[in-house]
């Protein structure tokens, strides 16, 4: 069995929904980015050590939060050595308006994988853009190259869209089956 690993930072417990609902859809281990955007003790050797990794962030003002981008430069040992060289990536993020750019940390999710030489695992799950789609439909807010859920801003953790959750599920499932296909 592959060993998957969502690292994610959450900052009003959105996206830390999203990370639980990633990993249980792909049997992965959480490894939480802290508010001060460190990992906890051994997380470098947990990322080390994974076959695939999932990151995850809030999109705020356009992009990942800066406790994510502090993980993310830090990784610039890993990268130096290509210790995550032809691992299998993937991104999913959060944010409280339907658009609210989430693509464009997608983007810097993607790009961060592309440097260190990774393969990214897009969503694989077709969008609900008939006229009969529900707010709760499966990728409603229909992303490919990761997931996406919308929360809005007044909104607690607990009234998040079952739909962005089951999407979320669906994509780490399509993870981890990548994972072991890759793993062949």
């Amino acid at each position: 069995m592959a060993k998957i690993v969502v690292v994610f930072h959450s900052g009003y417990g959105h996206t830390l929904r999203l990370a639980q609902a990633v990993a249980e859809g792909a049997g992965a281990t959480l490894l939480p980015i802290d508010a001060e955007g460190n990992l906890p003790e051994g997380g470098w050797d947990t990322l080390n050590a994974a076959d695939a990794i999932v990151m995850g962030s809030p999109t705020y003002m356009g992009s990942v939060s800066w406790q994510f981008k502090k993980f993310a430069d830090a990784s610039s040992k890993a990268w130096f050595t290509q210790a995550w060289k032809d691992k299998l990536f993937a991104g999913f993020t959060n944010s409280a308006t339907m658009n609210g750019d989430k693509l464009s940390t997608l983007h810097y999710l993607f790009t961060l994988a592309m440097q260190h030489s990774g393969v990214w695992v897009g969503t694989g799950l077709m969008p609900s853009n008939s006229k009969a789609a529900q707010r709760n439909d499966i990728n409603f807010v229909g992303s490919f190259s990761g997931a996406m859920a919308q929360s809005p801003s007044d909104a607690s953790p607990a009234e998040m869209p079952q739909g962005d959750l089951d999407t979320a599920r669906l994509f780490g499932a399509r993870v981890a089956a990548a994972a072991a296909r890759w793993a062949q």
